[in-house]
């Protein structure tokens, strides 16, 4: 009920700004207009920057108001901060307020979705019980998740499935229980999101191949891993022998093979990743997750190198702004490090923090990518 009171409220307020003047609201006048009266209602919508001071704010910032031709806008903060601007601290731009109407209105599009997954499934079907535009809807859904409604209905229902097999149900079952509306899909969705048949995962990954290699670093001994779909294993450790354990531990059904020359490209984007560089491109991951582990984990590959985010900015970046103990749990479950860089996240104070792999190697790596960014910036 609290949903649809939500979705009821959304619509409420899209009815309010309809019209002629919601259309214009993208202009540079209206968003003025919404700067001087201090709307709060923009808030999320862009971010103001004042030449003269060289800080950029939320539309309802209570600082007294520039003068008009001084000001500039942006659609966010991340491109106010790439013209040179930092962000005000008394409105924090950056941190999304529990009660933004649009993390509501996502919250309730979330809602629906895993209430009522298939037919509240289509982009359209969505937007019409929320009271948007499907544009509308599917931008704001991307912007405060991370993830498009399909990818989010996709991984939810991928989630249960996972959770009918673990419980022993026959596959053609936990298919059809989950929402799939063929076997086809479910086999696709296995394939892409847990590296192996449902069968396979059934029996705890029997069957399945995974090649490893490691190499020494600066930062200890680093473990690539993985299948045929992507890598799966990303770790640090005292020695190749010790790691090569601790991944048959991880996947004790699996077959585990040494991978000679395969994984060179995976050890040099690892590799440049410890020296502070960005890989080339990205590689093809093959990890398992729930939706939640997989919006935090997209957006810990958005950060920047040489920048860090705090747990509760990641919680509101994902749509959930009591969540950050549960970001840190993502975040120590996150298999492969350095390529989901889990290292950014830091506590709110600025200190680094906890480390799967050890605090030491968390501060060094994020000095290295610091440096980097000096150098290179």
């Amino acid at each position: 009920m609290r949903a649809m009171r939500v979705a009821a409220t959304a619509t409420d307020g899209r009815r309010r700004q309809s019209g002629p003047r919601s259309r214009a609201r993208t202009t540079d006048e209206t968003r003025w207009r919404a700067v001087r009266e201090r709307d709060a209602r923009a808030d999320g919508t862009f971010v103001f920057a004042v030449r003269t001071t060289g800080i950029y704010c939320r539309p309802s910032c209570a600082a007294r108001r520039p003068r008009r031709e001084n000001v500039m806008f942006f659609r966010d903060p991340d491109a106010a901060e790439r013209s040179g601007f930092r962000a005000c601290l008394r409105c924090h731009p950056r941190e999304r307020s529990a009660h933004e109407p649009q993390a509501e209105i996502v919250r309730a599009a979330c809602a629906l979705l895993d209430g009522d997954p298939e037919h509240a499934g289509s982009l359209d079907a969505l937007a019409r019980k929320i009271g948007y535009s499907s544009w509308h809807l599917h931008r704001m859904f991307k912007r405060h998740t991370g993830l498009t409604p399909a990818q989010y209905r996709r991984g939810r229902r991928l989630e249960r499935f996972k959770y009918h097999l673990k419980e022993g149900r026959q596959v053609t079952e936990a298919i059809y229980e989950s929402g799939f509306g063929s076997s086809s899909r479910a086999y696709q969705g296995a394939d892409e999101a847990m590296g192996m048949t449902p069968r396979a995962y059934r029996a705890g990954g029997r069957d399945a191949r995974i090649a490893w290699a490691t190499a020494p670093t600066p930062l200890g001994t680093v473990l690539v891993a993985a299948t045929a779909r992507g890598i799966c294993s990303v770790r640090f450790g005292s020695s190749a022998a010790a790691l090569e354990r601790e991944l048959a531990l991880e996947f004790p059904d699996a077959s585990l093979e040494p991978a000679g020359a395969r994984l060179r490209v995976a050890l040099r984007s690892v590799l440049a990743a410890i020296d502070g560089r960005s890989p080339d491109s990205p590689l093809p991951l093959d990890v398992h997750a729930t939706a939640f582990q997989r919006r935090v984990w997209e957006a810990l590959r958005a950060i920047p190198a040489g920048e860090t985010r705090s747990y509760g900015e990641i919680a509101r970046r994902v749509g959930m702004p009591g969540a950050a103990r549960a970001v840190g749990r993502a975040c120590a479950t996150n298999p492969v490090a350095l390529l989901i860089p889990c290292h950014r996240v830091v506590r709110a104070d600025g200190t680094a923090g906890e480390y799967a792999w050890g605090p030491k190697r968390k501060r060094a790596l994020l000095e290295r990518e610091a440096a980097r960014k000096k150098k290179t910036g």
